[in-house]
């Protein structure tokens, strides 16, 4: 997909070397930002094979609202290096996107209480009863959680909104690894994005992504340098099952025509 091999090429020539908390120094630019036409097919790259599965189970797992990874890791191993010994994980998406902790006003006692907000039920209600809503909005960033987790959300927030019958997507992030991490996200949104569409009836629009400190580690430089000398193949297509949200599993998503060159390995930074 061309969209990314610019971001690659961009950070790649313009990035400033900069320290971080893994101890593997990337190479970094500031807000970077892509837009991909989700009607042109779906955006898994195709100059490396993606672990498509994986993506999946992982997005499956988000819209469960668990907040562990015990169901998770018999699938995928993508979030034991952030999960206590008891597979408690204590910034997972899910939580937030299904019951975030609100802080609001009984209003027969006066006082606050704690109740938890399922996020993408409002999105879904808002796209069937008023989709020119403009407040459309998830966000994963739960500040008391931030200040004390092993890794908080790095994308934290994306709004949906609806134009010419299309549903389009935004989502910001505050850290991207743009060799392993972006195409997991793009990927995830556009999954997330068409689940929601089909179930509203709206047609796909695009996905936008802002990312703050889109880096890449300098241990992923050669390997993505590789994919640069790869010409894009034609995007594959997903299909879904034409269920509720909360009703869909694993086996009623269909990834048709992928044909992408071999893996690239990249080491995750911990």
């Amino acid at each position: 997909m061309r969209e990314y091999l610019d971001l690659v090429e961009h950070v790649l020539n313009n990035g400033t070397y900069k320290k971080n908390r893994t101890g593997i120094d990337t190479i970094s630019c500031f807000a970077q930002h892509y837009q991909v036409d989700l009607g042109k097919g779906y955006p898994l790259l195709t100059t490396k094979k993606v672990n498509f599965n994986s993506m999946l189970h992982e997005v499956l797992w988000y819209l469960s609202g668990e907040d562990h990874i015990r169901n998770l890791r018999k699938h995928t191993k993508i979030w034991d290096s952030w999960a206590d010994e008891n597979g408690n994980l204590d910034s997972a998406y899910g939580r937030y996107w299904r019951r975030f902790p609100s802080a609001q006003v009984n209003p027969q006692t006066g006082k606050y209480e704690i109740v938890e907000v399922d996020q993408i039920g409002w999105v879904l209600e808002l796209l069937k009863t008023d989709p020119n809503s403009r407040r459309m909005v998830v966000t994963a960033w739960e500040p008391g959680n931030a200040f004390t987790s092993k890794l908080p959300p790095c994308h934290y927030t994306f709004a949906f909104n609806v134009l010419d019958n299309m549903l389009s997507c935004h989502l910001t992030q505050r850290s991207g690894d743009i060799a392993l991490g972006i195409p997991f996200n793009l990927a995830a949104y556009a999954l997330l994005t068409q689940i929601l569409a089909q179930e509203t009836g709206f047609e796909l629009g695009f996905f936008s992504h802002t990312i703050v400190d889109a880096h890449i580690y300098v241990n992923h430089i050669d390997g993505l340098k590789e994919q640069l000398k790869r010409t894009p193949k034609q995007l594959p297509h997903l299909q879904i099952a034409r269920k509720p949200i909360d009703e869909l599993q694993f086996d009623d998503f269909q990834l048709i025509g992928y044909e992408c060159y071999e893996p690239i390995k990249f080491e995750v930074a911990v």
